[in-house]
């Protein structure tokens, strides 16, 4: 097992490498790191109870799992997706958990659901809410409605736009509910590790589990819209500050995950009795060594293989930016070393001009996957303390963010998507999910960048050159 053992470190590697970067690393603002808590005491409350005595498979099962790893990370490695790589740890720690035969202990823990809460250490929450946060918005936007309707008259809906008592309330990328979703089936998925339950059964309360987890979103959007509404009524308390915000957050999602601690007690799936292994090791060292040696090699020809993403963006010859916008002449910025490196690895194309104290950066891409994202994601790489401040529809869909430096210097960022076919949103998760469904489209994010304490018609201003210049007045048939 020495030479599996080490062919599978070889391969974990590079993957492992990038998860803990991504634990590291401001832009991914992942959580994952918390996950490996309830991992650890998972494994350290199985591991301290003895065995069953019970006959094993467990070493082939170990060789099974670290075989359709190592041909995940051969997949991540061609198609330079690290996520996919990091998928190929989850069944390494699949094949870890049966070696060390935590199901078949005093105090058993499934090694299979081990493996699935291990998934939840990877971004996936980014991941889920670029995917389907949009119609997540959308699903809780009108169940929101439809419970605020109940009590008050003057509601009025459109799309992930709320209207109460005079007061709009938009459910926006970060009331998407992924965070509670991830929550949600993580307990879920650490119910399952204990009880190990039969898959038709696990795979019915997960489904419940993500229903009574929009549910409970749905309800935190009731409470902070109507918080907002009725806002002088509570004495000048903001349901948006923390951690007021939070808490209304965390209490509706364990009100909506209440049901599954109450109900859910499945009896453990039935064990059957012991089979002859699939895979019966040679009885010669000669020819297990060398079928280890084999796996070796093959481990060292996967890590350098040659990689070429499938997402690569198609080449594109974008506009020149304004010469002059606002009575300012631009002058061109470079890219960052990084940022020249990911464009000419992942196609795409960027531009950076600033004019005057203002700047402009357009992003055009026809893999909006790959190099379409908010602010948050870039800026917080770099050093850069952001807060998201809302939405504004006139004169254009715009995402703003207010954006501080380590030196304390406040910026105000702008940005909004727009497609080659006439689509223009505010919302990253809209912009993706509008191009999965026209993978022929193309891209631009237009980031518009000005000092924090600019004057108001001087921002005006800036933004309706950018418009004009741009030419986006074309560009209004936003959707929801």
């Amino acid at each position: 097992m020495l030479g599996f053992a080490l062919a599978s470190a070889i391969l974990a590697y590079a993957p492992l490498a990038w998860l803990m970067g991504s634990w590291l690393d401001p832009s991914y603002s992942s959580s994952g790191t918390l996950y490996l808590v309830p991992i650890a005491a998972l494994l350290v409350w199985s591991l301290t109870s003895p065995l069953r005595q019970a006959p094993s498979r467990s070493r082939q099962r170990a060789l099974l799992l670290l075989s359709a790893s190592a041909f995940i990370r051969l997949t991540s490695q061609a198609l330079a997706i690290n996520v996919v790589g990091g998928f190929a740890l989850a069944l390494d720690v699949f094949a870890l958990a049966a070696l060390l035969r935590t199901d078949e202990r005093a105090r058993p823990v499934s090694p299979f659901w081990l493996a699935v809460l291990f998934v939840f250490t990877l971004p996936v929450e980014r991941i889920v809410q670029r995917l389907i946060g949009y119609p997540l918005q959308e699903i809780s936007a009108r169940i929101s409605c439809k419970l605020l309707g109940t009590f008050f008259d003057d509601m009025a809906c459109e799309g992930v736009r709320l209207r109460l008592s005079g007061q709009d309330v938009l459910v926006d990328l970060p009331c998407s509910g992924t965070n509670g979703l991830m929550l949600a089936i993580a307990l879920l998925t650490i119910l399952n590790a204990l009880y190990r339950p039969r898959l038709i059964i696990a795979s019915i309360w997960v489904g419940i589990a993500f229903c009574l987890s929009i549910f409970g979103n749905s309800f935190r959007i009731s409470l902070l819209a109507a918080g907002i509404a009725f806002e002088d009524r509570l004495n000048g308390i903001s349901v948006m500050s923390e951690p007021l915000h939070d808490l209304i957050g965390y209490t509706t999602l364990a009100l909506s995950m209440a049901p599954v601690l109450m109900f859910y007690k499945p009896s453990a799936a039935h064990r059957r009795p012991a089979e002859p292994a699939m895979i019966r090791l040679p009885a010669s060292v000669t020819l297990r060594n060398l079928i280890a040696l084999t796996f070796l090699a093959f481990a060292f020809l996967i890590v350098k293989l040659p990689h070429r993403a499938m997402d690569v963006s198609k080449a594109i010859s974008p506009p020149p930016l304004p010469f002059s916008l606002n009575g300012e002449f631009g002058q061109d910025e470079d890219l960052l070393p990084i940022e020249r490196s990911y464009f000419a690895q992942y196609g795409g194309h960027a531009q950076k001009r600033r004019y005057g104290e203002l700047a402009l950066t357009l992003v055009h891409t026809s893999s909006p996957l790959r190099h379409l994202h908010s602010p948050e994601d870039c800026l917080r790489g770099l050093g850069y303390r952001v807060e998201f401040l809302g939405t504004r529809f006139s004169p254009l869909p715009t995402a703003l963010y207010r954006a501080t430096s380590e030196a304390g210097k406040a910026w105000r960022v702008a940005v909004t998507f727009t497609s080659s076919d006439g689509n223009t949103t505010h919302n990253i998760a809209q912009a993706i999910w509008l191009w999965m469904q026209k993978p022929h489209t193309t891209w631009t994010s237009i980031q518009r960048i000005t000092p924090w304490n600019i004057e108001a018609h001087q921002q005006t201003a800036f933004e309706s050159a950018v418009i004009a210049a741009l030419d986006l007045t074309k560009n209004r048939s936003e959707e929801g």
